[in-house]
């Protein structure tokens, strides 16, 4: 009997500036270059950064499966055959870690139901690189995604997450698609209360990154540039 492949969970980095030797160990060089076939949630960015990590096999020669939101739920089903047949296949997420604010979720629950070996590879993740530099509460935290687009429903939410912060000593980490960042940032600082502590983590280990963490108040002073720059931002008491 054939003994079944393994899923590896394959992280990236954050951005496409950042150097790959600095954020990625050299294990994971060595992993990419044992697997021909890939679960992606984007082809395009997918073979890009195969080709920076330096992958041995010619592209053409590598598969990939796409994993979005448009993708079936049937057709994720198909995409673990490979592993009962002894092969290894990798999961690539768009940026940082598989499975973490991340479709690949799906495909990890999916192999744990079919008793497939998960290995997640160490790499850079966001979040906790953000909440690492805040100075905030590292043992009780809480990432809650995207808000609300509508904005009224938006700052009914970060009341609710401020409220939570210092109620319940939890800090509170959330994002927005980047060119949104600046409406977001607004919508913060006109709602929270001054004293409020809020960190802004923005390009985390790229050649612009900026981490700070301010009260409001000192914020309002000088609200710095974000827009359509990859940011987090986290709230505490």
């Amino acid at each position: 009997m054939t003994e079944k492949g393994t899923l590896y969970l394959i992280p990236t980095t954050l951005g496409d500036t950042a150097e790959t030797a600095d954020v990625i160990p050299v294990k994971v060089n060595q992993i990419i270059n044992s697997i021909d076939e890939y679960i992606v949630e984007n082809e395009k960015s997918a073979r890009h950064y195969l080709k920076k990590m330096g992958i041995a096999k010619p592209l053409q020669e590598i598969i990939l499966h796409p994993l979005n939101q448009h993708t079936p739920s049937n057709e994720i089903s198909g995409y673990l055959n490979s592993i009962n047949l002894g092969k290894n296949i990798g999961i690539i997420s768009e940026a940082g870690c598989p499975g973490i604010a991340d479709p690949g979720a799906e495909v990890v629950k999916l192999a744990h139901e079919r008793n497939i070996k998960v290995v997640p590879l160490v790499g850079p993740s966001s979040i906790f690189l953000a909440l690492m530099a805040s100075g905030f509460n590292g043992q009780g935290f809480t990432f809650n995604g995207y808000l609300p687009k509508e904005r009224s429903e938006r700052i009914k939410k970060i009341k609710d997450l401020e409220r939570t912060a210092k109620e319940k000593n939890i800090t509170q980490l959330f994002i927005e698609t980047p060119y949104r960042n600046t409406h977001l940032l607004d919508d913060i600082l006109t709602t929270c209360d001054n004293k409020t502590p809020l960190c802004i983590a923005c390009d985390i280990t790229l050649p612009t990154e900026f981490i700070k963490t301010k009260s409001v108040f000192n914020w309002k002073k000088q609200i710095p540039d974000i827009n359509k720059r990859p940011a987090i931002f986290l709230i505490y008491k």
